[in-house]
């Protein structure tokens, strides 16, 4: 595996947004708290719940939190690294990297129905057409990834291609699209012929009207993959890091206005709260890392 992919210099800020300061309460760190994101989705999708998911945690909090949106994976564990974030919502392959080199600590996640954290899937998918039957034709044909540090966008449906024996990125034309919507975008208008497709998309793409069941066929679907954690940085004063793991693991979404709702409740957690998270529920995707030979000391 390509691993230069994954560790693309990137730059930090895509978006920006920042909740009112806490009306009572004294903030125990000085200057803002930064709230880091992932761009799962698209920012304008993104920006408005973030917003307001960002203002909630203030309140609770005491603090002012400021929104980044990040361009990239990459650009996100990067501004955790240097100090410049306090925590974030990281993809379970980043987290992974962030943990090593960022020091930063799973602290949270997204509760699913049963109240426990959620889980979702990752999947290879083609179109009636395109001329691919099987996971073993799509050797040879274009092929949609989201982001390099992705873990449903890129490191599992490597991982899916490599059991099937085809090189993930030798063996397909492959194309990074940016992002999970962008990859889908991709696969909708027939731009390829084969790519990535999560469950979080599908939930979304659903949401927007844009999913159509029949348009799709499945060739591959992973395990159930743990959800995003939300994670703290490390060197956080131990109490102040204290107070905001607590904080980050038990959020009522329900506190958000109905719209922002209704984006988490399709994309991230029916159950419309957060639980507390461990390190060590990712441990299953440093095994993944392992097996595509993965040298995370290179970030």
């Amino acid at each position: 595996m390509n691993v230069s992919k994954f560790f693309a210099a990137a730059v930090l800020v895509a978006g920006f947004g920042a909740s009112a300061a806490h009306a009572a309460g004294t903030c125990e760190i000085d200057g803002p708290v930064r709230f880091g994101v992932e761009p799962y989705e698209s920012s304008q999708r993104l920006m408005p719940v973030y917003t307001d998911l960002a203002k909630l945690i203030g309140d609770k909090l005491g603090c002012k939190v400021e929104l980044y949106v990040a361009t990239s994976y990459n650009a996100e564990i990067e501004a955790m690294r240097n100090d410049k974030l306090e925590f974030g919502q990281f993809g379970p392959l980043g987290y992974v990297l962030a943990h090593q080199v960022a020091h930063a600590e799973a602290v949270a996640t997204f509760a699913g129905e049963n109240g426990k954290s959620a889980t979702y899937y990752a999947s290879i998918v083609t179109w009636p057409g395109s001329g691919i039957k099987s996971i073993a034709d799509i050797k040879g044909h274009s092929f949609a990834y989201s982001d390099p540090s992705s873990t449903s966008g890129h490191l599992f449906p490597a991982f899916g291609l490599r059991k099937n024996n085809i090189d993930p990125d030798n063996g397909v034309k492959a194309i990074y699209a940016g992002s999970h919507t962008a990859s889908f975008e991709a696969l909708r208008n027939h731009k390829v012929e084969a790519g990535e497709l999560n469950s979080e998309e599908i939930a979304s793409a659903k949401q927007h009207n844009l999913y159509d069941q029949n348009a799709y066929v499945t060739l591959w679907q992973s395990e159930p993959i743990p959800l995003d954690p939300i994670a703290v940085r490390g060197n956080l004063p131990a109490a102040f890091k204290a107070r905001l793991a607590q904080i980050l693991g038990s959020l009522d979404f329900r506190e958000l206005p109905e719209a922002d709702q209704k984006f988490l409740a399709a994309v991230q957690t029916p159950a419309l709260k957060t639980v507390p998270q461990s390190d060590s529920a990712y441990n299953q995707i440093r095994d993944l890392v392992s097996t595509l030979h993965i040298d995370l000391a290179k970030l």
